[in-house]
Formats: structure tokens, sequence, C-alpha cells
């Protein structure tokens, strides 16, 4: 009798376990967690340079990319990846300010990267002081570092930026608004010479022009009596004596006898040398004051607000002369009605100038 052969019973195989969705998030947390973190590591520690600061210059138009790479290449991060990362999650995405940025050492990625995401550009500040000629300007924009500062004065020649308001006006002369600026190395010599044209706008207001209009004036000779004023007073106190002397010798067709006009015309003739000589009060320039009644033909430097101000407003007085006054000696004048009180003032100048130089002898 064949025995039949016992059958093992079959062996259920069990389900592989599967994971559950909840532990893949967490490892992915986990991990996304672990990499944020070293990823914040690096971008928050300071990197120290061998530079105390350093200006690099964002072309318009940069991505993360090219700024990242920008960075790394002038020394300012190492690690290109974590900072072009970084800057691409910025919120802002990829649109950033171009211009200069000023980085100091030591400085981080992230102070780096908050750095371009505020837009914060790097500007200086140049100071044109109140009185100075075109030529003056001229000079002090050449001395920047800025596209086209070697053609400052021909700018300066642009009378077409002011043509609605001075028609005669063959320069920027007297509109050049004395100021601070703030400036790049992206700014050019054109656009800081735009700006100090629209300050002028801006501080030469419309209650001004109708000033200037009931007096019967124009923005013109407003302007060179004030650059006039501007080039004479020393002392903010002494601008509406000093403008009332002008009024009251203009009112009896008298000569202004101006010595900063008598200076103005030598220097476009080329022919000053420091000093106002005997030849300059007999030059015939339409400057000089001394020898042609009313005002000068154009200003004479750019007078600031108060000066401004002063040409308009005038002091009530019968002052006809004006002289430094000796006795003080920090540019301040004593004023006259007559010819004789004018005289001893003078005379007391004089006497300044004689001590002055034996002191220096």
């Amino acid at each position: 009798m064949n025995r039949g052969i016992r059958q093992r019973p079959r062996r259920r195989h069990k389900p592989a376990r599967r994971i559950k969705p909840g532990w893949i998030i967490l490892a992915f947390l986990v991990a996304a967690g672990i990499t944020w973190n070293w990823f914040q590591e690096r971008i928050s520690e300071p990197q120290v340079h061998n530079f105390e600061s350093k200006i690099v210059t964002i072309p318009t138009g940069s991505s993360a990319r090219q700024i990242a790479s920008q960075l790394r290449e002038n020394g300012i991060v190492a690690d290109n990846l974590a900072i072009r990362s970084w800057l691409w999650l910025a919120p802002i995405g990829r649109n950033f300010k171009a211009g200069d940025y000023l980085f100091p050492s030591p400085i981080s990625a992230r102070a780096v990267t908050s750095r371009l995401i505020k837009g914060e550009i790097y500007v200086q500040r140049v100071t044109f002081p109140e009185g100075l000629n075109r030529f003056d300007i001229a000079r002090l924009i050449g001395g920047l570092s800025i596209p086209g500062a070697e053609s400052a004065l021909p700018l300066t020649a642009r009378a077409d930026l002011i043509a609605d308001l001075d028609r005669q006006a063959d320069s920027l002369e007297g509109y050049l608004f004395p100021d601070t600026y703030e400036y790049s190395t992206t700014t050019s010599a054109e656009q800081l010479i735009g700006k100090m044209v629209r300050r002028f706008r801006q501080v030469y207001s419309e209650a001004y022009a109708r000033r200037a209009q009931g007096m019967g004036w124009t923005s013109r000779q407003v302007v060179t009596l004030a650059s006039m004023i501007e080039r004479e007073a020393k002392h903010q106190e002494e601008r509406p004596l000093v403008s009332s002397v002008y009024h009251n010798r203009l009112k009896i067709s008298m000569k202004l006898d101006c010595d900063p006009t008598v200076i103005y015309g030598a220097l476009l003739a080329g022919d000053w040398n420091g000093q106002v000589r005997w030849s300059d009060l007999e030059r015939k320039s339409p400057y000089n004051t001394y020898k042609y009644p009313g005002l000068p033909p154009g200003p004479i430097a750019c007078p600031g607000q108060r000066s401004i101000e002063a040409a308009l407003f005038p002091a009530e007085t019968k002052f006809i002369y004006f002289v430094v006054d000796g006795d003080r000696g920090d540019g301040s004048h004593r004023f006259a009605e007559t010819v004789r009180q004018h005289s001893a003032n003078v005379a007391i100048y004089r006497q300044f100038e004689r001590e002055r130089s034996r002191k220096r002898g």
C-alpha cells in the first residue's frame, strides 16, 4: 500500500510592512531641519577678510548667480552656493537694486544678502559751499571718482537746463544750488549737476518769483544781486543790510562798486592773480561795477537761500556805503549813510590793514 506523501502545509507569507507616510514626512522634516541648521550656520558665520571694507558695484539686471559669483570673486563670501541659494530665496526674488554696496570686515553672508535685499546702496556726500562760482564747482566735481568728472566745466554751461527760468543765461552760473549732495561711483557728473539745478528750482519757489515780479525784477536780476550779497556778506545778519545798500544805490543810479564783480570779470578774462589791482578797476568789462552803473549782466557765483531772500527782502535803511570793520577783524562791515561817516570807517579799516602788515613784516 502506497503511503501518500505528507504534504507540508503551505506557509502563509506575511505581507511586507509598509512605511507609514507619517514616518516619511517626519524623516524628511528631520533631514530638512538638519540641512537648514547647517545652512543657517554657513550664512550666519562672520567671515574675516584681509581688508577693512570693500565696495562692490552690482550692475543693472544682475541675477542671483551673477551676484554670488561677483561677491566670491571680490572675496566678500567664501561659499558661492550658500549665498546664491539665499539670494534666490530672498523675498524680492531676482530683482536687485544696482549700484555700489559697501561690505565691511568681518561680515556674514546673511548680512551681505540683507544689504542687497534692502537695496542699501553705498553713497558718498559732497558739499558745495555757498558763494562758489561754476568754475569752482567744476573743479570740485572734477576731483570726484564719477563718470564724466573731467567734463564738468562744459556741463556747467548747459544753459538749456534753465531756459524757462532765465532766457538770457549763457551758463548755469547762479543756478547750481549750494548744498550737500549724495552720489555713488555710478552717478555721472551730468546727473550731479542736474541735481543741483533741480535743488535750485525747489528753493526758488513761486512765492519768490511773485515777489520778484512785484519788485519789477526778473529772476535773473534777483539771482545776480543775491550772488553779490553772498560774496560780500560773511555773516547772516549782514545780508539784508548789504542788500539795502545795493538797492539804495540802484534807486539813485549810483555805481555799485562791488569788488567781487570786478574779480569775476578778471576771472573771465583769465587775468585774476588773487588781488584787486588798479588795472582790474579800469577793465572794460560789463562786470566792472566800478566803471559801469547798474547790476552786472549776470550772476557771479551761486548764492544760498539766505542771500536770495536778502535780495528779495532788503533791510529798510538809508545806508549807501559799507566797508570791512577793521576793529572786529572777523569779516563784518561798518555801514554808513553819508560820505563823511564812510570816510571815518575807511580810516579805521586802513589803520587795521597797516597794523596787520606790520605784524606780518
